[in-house]
């Protein structure tokens, strides 16, 4: 694999690195901590605020007497946004550097944070998530980009992504709890308040922490690609978005999404090494397969917090709360294990730990088919227990082995393009794996039947790892 960092010519600001220097005791004990504590605030913040919005639609809808429209516009702004311009985001830290769109991101995020908070009606409350839309999709890749050159040393790097890797578990763990107290005690507006200092608190970590690194060399804006790439992401996410309330309009959606996607493909072929997404990118097996892998992940776990709910509560097992703690034990699993993955991938081979953990996460689905309409939701835990494992296992070397395998000067767009893949997995697995629950007639039938397809291609996606990625020599 490229764990080596090249030589990437002249540079906007820094050339390679991050001017401190390398220890090997581990993240904690290297200067570089306080950069990997703006990374992974940065980053549970962001999916913080996404889980939480969702259980604040309700009061909202009550305080701006919104009709259920509007309120889907609350949350679907904010994803929409982050679609159409994550590959922007990924080109624009590469072009103009790191921590300049890391920064930008996080203060675009705060400020919308803000503005949501202070909305005087639900137009502005829309408009400030698609701005937390725009903040995210130049966040996210580069915070992806930054612990590329900064770990340039491999091992470092996937313990570093480990930790990284937590925060979004951890997000689903605080975010129902905390959020939840906080809009039943202090009302609505307090979970965009709680943005507002954290995100400041990230900015002035970035800010002392992260040295600027930027490689504009035979790179521009691809502004055809720009178009028919926000075409195609932004078509994809209308089809989820769609999917229940319109189905036809949902698969004209994804229809256009496809076309783009050719268009995209022929534009970047052009456009040779100047492209926005350089095809060559994919050339390498393990990158390759790093995508496949993370949007197979995807694929069935949103499937699975889609679905599992659903049915829960259509059969009158658990309530909208209980169901919420009972999803509660697989993103604990994940925040525990997420850590140590860096380590276990040291041990026995990133091949071995993203394989394993996507099988693992296949077969918590297959035991989720397997006891679809018991009326004990133990069973049901067994999967999810499984499903948290194996999202823990290979959520960091997943990362790992595509940020690896993309020189350092490309690592705002292998960062976009890892969170492309987990956005087009999860939803096309919610569009897939729901068109699978609805042709089995819906209930237990459905859900076996939904969790038996998403089983299969997790174990499908493992056997596409195995094969991409090299084993540890």
């Amino acid at each position: 694999m490229n764990d080596e960092v090249p030589d990437l010519g002249p540079c906007r600001h820094s050339t390679v690195g991050t001017g401190v220097r390398t220890q090997r005791n581990g993240p904690w004990r290297d200067p570089r901590r306080l950069m990997l504590t703006a990374l992974c605030l940065a980053v549970l913040i962001a999916q913080i605020d996404t889980s939480v919005v969702n259980l604040a639609v309700r009061p909202i809808g009550a305080y701006f007497r919104a009709d259920i429209a509007a309120l889907q516009w609350v949350v679907d702004a904010y994803n929409l946004t982050y679609a159409v311009l994550l590959l922007t985001g990924g080109l624009l830290a590469d072009l103009f550097g790191r921590k300049l769109a890391f920064m930008a991101g996080a203060g675009i995020f705060t400020a919308a944070s803000l503005l949501c908070a202070l909305a005087p009606d639900i137009s502005v409350l829309i408009g400030g998530r698609a701005i937390a839309g725009l903040g995210a999709a130049l966040l996210l890749p580069a915070s992806l980009a930054i612990i590329r050159v900064a770990w340039p040393d491999a091992v470092e790097r996937g313990r570093v992504l480990g930790v990284w890797a937590s925060c979004n578990g951890l997000a689903f763990v605080i975010g129902p709890s905390v959020g939840g107290l906080m809009i039943d005690n202090l009302g609505w507006r307090s979970i965009f308040i709680l943005v507002v200092p954290l995100g400041a608190a990230t900015l002035a970590l970035a800010a002392a922490a992260i040295t600027e690194t930027s490689d504009p060399k035979e790179r521009r804006f691809d502004a055809a690609a720009q178009v028919v790439g926000a075409a195609s992401l932004g078509s994809l996410a209308l089809a989820a978005i769609e999917a229940d309330a319109a189905p036809f309009f949902a698969l004209g959606a994804f229809v256009v999404a496809v076309v783009a996607m050719l268009l995209f493909i022929r534009v970047e072929r052009r456009a040779g090494t100047e492209a926005l997404v350089p095809l060559d990118i994919f050339r390498a097996p393990a990158f390759s397969g790093a995508v496949a892998a993370t949007a197979g992940m995807t694929f069935g776990m949103y499937g699975v917090l889609f679905l599992l709910p659903l049915t829960w509560q259509s059969a009158a097992i658990l309530s909208s709360i209980g169901a919420g703690i009972a999803l509660m034990p697989m993103a604990l699993i994940f925040v525990v294990v997420s850590p140590f993955s860096g380590v276990l991938a040291e041990k026995f081979g990133a091949r071995s730990m993203i394989s394993g953990g996507v099988s693992i996460i296949g077969s918590g689905l297959l035991v989720l088919a397997a006891t679809a309409g018991f009326t004990s939701i133990a069973s049901a835990e067994v999967g999810l227990a499984l499903t948290g494992l194996g999202m823990g296992i290979a959520t960091g070397p997943l990362f790992g082995v595509a940020v690896a395998n993309v020189s350092a000067a490309r690592s705002g767009t292998a960062g976009a393009l890892i969170n492309v893949a987990r956005m087009a997995g999860a939803t096309i697995g919610v569009a897939v794996l729901g068109a699978a629950f609805a042709v089995a007639h819906g209930g237990a039938s459905g859900l076996r039947v939904a969790m038996l397809c998403g089983g299969l291609v997790q174990l499908m996606c493992a056997g596409i790892a195995w094969k991409a990625v090299e084993a540890k020599r």
